[in-house]
């Protein structure tokens, strides 16, 4: 039962982007296209699921034993640089068109705060490492679902006649509060 509680909460109630405001760069940036954001959440998913999975190990077995809470966000930080690398290497030999179409936004995934916070997030609740990682790959879901969401409307605002005035930037800052608002109302849920 926990874990389905864990999964609603991040998925739905608590995402990641629309509620904790993580990871708002590859949200924005990324989601003009459904394509790319169907590959950016699949690099997120699994980036932010192997850096939980090494840092709980880390946190556990090094620094709590050691004294050495104190590097925890510059540990974090270096092995989330590391796993971005090895996804950008991975991904420009097996999918060329895919790491062309994410660009600049996958080397922006090292700092993507949304796989820090997760992994930060995972050792304050004090989570097993199964725990953890259901955690990890459910606010990973929860980020593709609001890229995909977003990626949808901001295609379709594309064949709509926008005003002037509002086309760009500003009509996808409005979507992103409507959809934000939207997802508030799972806030009951748990």
């Amino acid at each position: 039962m926990d874990y389905i509680i864990i999964i609603i909460t991040a998925i739905f109630v608590n995402n990641i982007v629309l509620a904790q405001f993580l990871g708002i760069c590859p949200f924005l940036g990324v989601s003009g296209k459904v394509s790319t954001s169907v590959g950016m959440s699949g690099a997120v998913m699994f980036v932010m699921t192997i850096a939980t999975i090494v840092t709980w190990l880390i946190q556990n077995y090094i620094l709590i034993p050691f004294s050495l809470e104190f590097l925890q966000t510059i540990t974090f930080i270096l092995i989330i640089a590391s796993l971005v690398q090895m996804v950008e290497i991975i991904l420009k030999k097996v999918s060329p068109p895919l790491y062309q179409a994410l660009g600049i936004y996958l080397p922006l995934m090292t700092t993507n705060c949304a796989i820090l916070g997760v992994a930060i997030l995972t050792m304050q609740s004090n989570y097993n490492l199964m725990e953890g990682v259901v955690f990890a790959i459910a606010n990973a879901i929860g980020f593709g679902l609001a890229l995909l969401l977003f990626s949808s409307i901001r295609e379709h605002l594309d064949l709509l006649d926008v005003p002037k005035g509002m086309r760009g930037v500003p009509i996808a800052f409005v979507a992103a509060g409507i959809l934000a608002l939207a997802f508030m109302g799972f806030a009951g849920l748990v």
